[in-house]
């Protein structure tokens, strides 16, 4: 039996949507993020810049849904790492999620630096939003960790600051009430100086800003790692070699 003409249609257009994709993908590892119009990848499918407005209203929506694309494989990778420590302690399953972070980046400097430049919308309606897979992917990638965080919390409470800043905790309100998220202010904020410590390291790696001083960051990296399991009340245990 054919293939209803509607359901053959929408086949073709996802996998055009899917090869429009991945034409930026190349355009963006082989000529750099400015390289990623409209124009040059249609031309890489051989399709007129018009035309491809069928398939994305704009650039910004072309870069959103490429961006979601680099967010849904990363997150893939670290729940991967995660779940292959299934039966281990929280702190192999943290560690080993931490790691599969700093191997996708730097594996993939071009997507990584791409999702640093097109940040999660830092309003609550922005990424509370329907409709939007950016934000969702976004989402999805910001909770590999903080799941993590709260079994953490959930199972032995780790030390967090007695006295934070009304300004502070006013706002980790706000972001909490986004997420659902069941920590309490105070172990949120832990959780989160963790993140800036980790991901601020690992976008200073891959964007060539340590380059001055370091020519392997790992031994840095694990170093921030060793910091951070003791801020978590965690023990650290280093890499596996090979």
């Amino acid at each position: 039996m054919a293939a209803h003409p509607a359901r053959r249609r929408e086949r073709l257009r996802e996998a055009t949507l899917a090869e429009i994709r991945e034409a930026a993908r190349g355009l963006l590892t082989t000529k750099g993020a400015a390289a990623v119009t409209v124009n040059a990848v249609a031309r890489e499918i051989g399709m007129s810049g018009p035309a491809l407005y069928h398939y994305f209203a704009s650039h910004d929506d072309l870069v959103a849904a490429v961006t979601a694309d680099f967010l849904h494989e990363l997150t893939t990778a670290l729940e991967t790492a995660r779940d292959a420590h299934a039966t281990g302690s929280a702190a192999d399953r943290l560690l080993a999620t931490c790691r599969a972070m700093r191997h996708w980046a730097t594996a993939h400097p071009a997507e990584f630096g791409w999702i640093f430049a097109s940040p999660i919308p830092a309003t609550a309606s922005a990424r509370r939003r329907p409709g939007t897979p950016r934000n969702q992917a976004g989402r999805d990638f910001e909770l590999v960790f903080l799941r993590q965080i709260e079994e953490l919390w959930a199972h032995r409470p780790f030390p967090v600051p007695e006295d934070l800043d009304p300004s502070v905790r006013e706002q980790l309100r706000a972001y909490s009430a986004t997420l659902g998220c069941d920590l309490p202010i105070e172990a949120l904020h832990v959780a989160l100086t963790c993140w800036i410590r980790l991901y601020g390291l690992l976008c200073m790696e891959v964007l060539n800003q340590l380059d001055f001083a370091y020519s392997d960051v790992g031994p840095i990296y694990e170093e921030t790692l060793r910091d951070l399991a003791k801020m978590l009340d965690l023990e650290y245990r280093p890499p596996v070699p090979g």
